[in-house]
This record gives structure tokens, C-alpha cells and sequence, in this order.
């Protein structure tokens, strides 16, 4: 279960996602990561952006963009 009553921290997100924090960091930096905030100095993921994110990229495999 998600819990969606806070933010993600960088790596939270990661972790849900499966990949290295640095991964995560290139996407954000390309733009091409899911959304996030920067509050102060960390940046901060919405558990529901991260999911939808997700879905999205599950619906594009092997559609033609």
C-alpha cells in the first residue's frame, strides 16, 4: 500500500521504482523523470505523480509515439 499522506523523499522514490538514486537524478535533470517539488534544499515526490508516471510509461511500451 502507498502511502499518500506524505511526500517521497528522493530516495523513496527511487527505492519504489527500482533504480539507483543517480538514475533518478539524470531523469529529473533531462526531464523525464516523474514530477516533483523542490521544498528547500531536497526535492520531494508526490506518491500519486510517481503512479501515474508509471502507468504512463507501462501504456507506452510498444506504441508507436
Amino acid at each position: 500500500m502507498i502511502d499518500s499522506d506524505r511526500l517521497w523523499s528522493h530516495k523513496e522514490t527511487a527505492a519504489y521504482l527500482g533504480i539507483s538514486a543517480s538514475t533518478l537524478y539524470q531523469l529529473n535533470w533531462k526531464g523525464c523523470g516523474p514530477r516533483s517539488a523542490r521544498i528547500g534544499k531536497y526535492r520531494r515526490y508526490n506518491p500519486a505523480d510517481v503512479v501515474s508516471w508509471v502507468e504512463d510509461r507501462s501504456g507506452a511500451t510498444g506504441a508507436a509515439r
